[in-house]
């Protein structure tokens, strides 16, 4: 984690003589902010995007980027059989109805707007084949071909520069500048030689990422992550919250966040969960399973720091590791030494460095059959040789922040609506509700495309009022 910069408030001055103005400024180069770049193109509406970064990167960009999206216009040339009510309700559930309803009903909206502008614009996507993530009903999972986030957060980046965005890389937004009304007059931001810039503005949408890399805040306001690793980006440093707090406004959701429990160690890199999802098992030091992988990969975090030593070991099969191979993140991981191989159960038992009896007894309940002690049911055995990877739970993107309405207007405590001031993605509250078993695969990308549509929606109305 990072040492958070200074976020602060300016109020009551003007900006400097000769600052430059642009109608709409989007402070992070993500995927939230890429969007509203977009969809403010679209409108023909002249915007700027300050990027902290030499390169716009962000979460996405360690993300797989993969996005959750209902009626999109290659859904439904693929015969997909899928809504955004059910999509929506899909992300209900799995929060146990406890997401915010007026978000998911604007962000399910909101992402298949996006993709279809996105691809309309020139942006490739496709489809994830072959097995649905937890919590999803139909195969809706949007990808470029790369099936990374670097290669999404490019294209996004290429699209939004070819429609007349201008995006400012190395600028660290460290000021918001006010009026008495709360009204934002623009930002200062800090160059890479430390000089300070500045540019007014009419409308600012705050698309900076959440709080995960600041120890401090984490510590405060999820505490069950506290010592975890990090696994996020560095510019996840809180400054929207900084900001929000000494503007008054209202904090939401704030314990809900994207953990991951497949966090390879020692090497620090994500493995992918596709192959639990088709049969692979998570065993601890004990030689023993401890939950129904398949609930999902956010919650898993907090279980295997549960476990002795706080780490777990991914094991599958050969016809898993085929599938897994099929993603970059697991070639990289792999590539860094994670995998290990075990020519039979005696061997992946002193691998684990755990009894072979108890291993024996653990997997031979990994069977088709009835629903086991954990609710999970098993398709087919693992068969060997076995292959293993050590992990341990990690923090990737918090998913509470400012509170919004459904137009991404940012919210004072009494509930009334700053003027122009704007947040989506990851410095707002997203659609996991508030605890991190509520997080479904693709909630991150789904609030920073669905967030990033919406807010510039809603800047575009309150432009040409």
């Amino acid at each position: 984690m990072n040492t958070p910069h200074p976020a602060r408030l300016v109020r009551g001055h003007a900006l400097p003589a000769d600052t430059p103005h642009v109608p709409a400024l989007v402070v992070g180069g993500g995927a939230c902010g890429m969007t509203a770049a977009v969809r403010l193109r679209l409108a023909g509406i002249d915007c700027v995007v300050l990027e902290r970064d030499a390169m716009p990167q962000g979460s996405t960009a360690l993300s797989s980027g993969f996005i959750p999206a209902a009626e999109t216009r290659l859904q439904k040339a693929l015969g997909i059989a899928d809504t955004i009510a059910l999509f929506a309700q899909d992300v209900q559930a799995k929060a146990h109805g406890r997401a915010a309803p007026h978000l998911v009903e604007a962000y399910t909206l909101g992402v298949a707007e996006a993709i279809d502008a996105l691809e309309a614009q020139g942006v490739v996507f496709e489809i994830l084949d072959g097995f649905l993530y937890p919590g999803h009903s139909a195969r809706r999972m949007h990808a470029v071909p790369e099936h990374t986030g670097a290669a999404l957060i490019a294209a996004m980046e290429r699209t939004a520069n070819a429609m007349g965005a201008d995006v400012l890389t190395e600028a660290l937004v460290r000021e918001l500048w006010l009026n008495d009304q709360d009204r934002i007059l623009g930002v200062g931001f800090e160059r890479a030689d430390g000089r300070m810039e500045y540019i007014a503005c009419d409308a600012l949408i705050l698309a900076c990422n959440g709080f995960g890399g600041n120890v401090p805040m984490v510590q405060e306001l999820l505490p069950p992550m506290a010592e975890a690793a990090f696994g996020g980006h560095v510019g996840n440093d809180g400054s929207a919250i900084a900001w929000g707090r000494a503007l008054g406004a209202r904090l939401a959701d704030m314990q809900a966040y994207q953990g991951h429990g497949s966090w390879v160690t020692p090497q620090g890199a994500l493995m992918t969960w596709a192959f639990i999802m088709e049969g692979g098992v998570q065993i601890n030091a004990q030689g023993q399973r401890f939950h129904d992988e398949t609930q999902g990969y956010s919650e898993a975090a907090e279980l295997v720091l549960q476990q002795p030593g706080g780490v777990a070991w991914n094991v599958l099969d050969g016809p898993l590791l085929a599938l897994s191979r099929t993603f970059p993140d697991f070639v990289e991981a792999e590539k860094a030494g994670a995998l290990r191989t075990a020519p039979d159960l005696a061997a992946l038992a002193a691998l684990i460095g755990c009894d072979e009896a108890a291993l024996a007894h653990t997997l031979a309940q990994v069977a088709p059959g009835p629903a086991d002690a954990f609710g999970r049911s098993f398709k087919r055995s693992l068969q060997a040789p076995y292959y293993a990877v050590k992990v341990t739970g990690a923090l990737f993107h918090t998913q509470g922040g400012l509170d919004i309405d459904a137009q991404c207007r940012v919210l004072r405590a009494d509930g009334s609506a700053l003027p122009n001031l704007l947040a989506g993605g990851g410095a707002a509250r997203g659609v996991s509700g508030d605890a991190v078993w509520g997080y479904m695969s693709g909630n991150g990308l789904l609030s920073a495309l669905g967030g990033g549509w919406v807010a510039a929606g809603t800047a575009i109305e309150q432009l040409q009022a």
